[in-house]
């Protein structure tokens, strides 16, 4: 089991829109905070931009033919409207998402520039597992991923 599995005191969150994700972020960066999983609060952010920077710029890997036809279609709904799970494990041919060491200034600065992208551009590339989404599934999918990585920040005091 890794540390993400087994983090206690995770903040239970629910976005309405993406800059409510930017407002976090900086709500938690001008304070302190302390981060409960693997990775620091920069690469939290950096890894939350880069995911969204995809849905404009196409992704760097494609999941299995049969994931994609097969199991797709049945798990697409859950993963949109519901909370994600923590201790997925990104496949190899994935790590441009994974990031190096990203400050938080660094990881803030990229994620509000891919939240704004969103406010002149709209998505328009297949995800690797879901294919073709609208555009609001894929702020939706954004919301819920984000969620769960934001989670594992938490601010001192809590």
């Amino acid at each position: 089991m890794t540390a993400t599995l087994q983090a206690n005191g995770r903040r239970e969150l629910h976005y309405g829109n993406l800059n409510d994700i930017v407002t976090d972020a900086e709500s938690l960066a001008a304070g302190e905070y302390q981060t409960l999983g693997e990775w620091s609060f920069g690469q939290i952010l950096e890894h939350l931009a880069v995911s969204l920077d995809c849905s404009f710029d196409g992704f760097p890997f494609q999941a299995p033919w049969f994931l994609r036809t097969l199991v797709a279609p049945f798990i697409k709904n859950g993963f949109i409207t519901k909370p994600m799970r923590a201790g997925f494990k990104l496949p190899a041919n994935a790590g441009a998402l994974s990031p190096g060491d990203v400050s938080v200034e660094e990881g803030l600065s990229h994620l509000k520039k891919a939240v704004a992208r969103y406010e002149t551009e709209t998505p328009n590339v297949h995800h690797p597992v879901f294919g073709r989404m609208a555009r609001q599934e894929w702020v939706s999918l954004g919301l819920r991923h984000a969620e769960l990585h934001m989670s594992f920040v938490v601010p001192f005091g809590d």
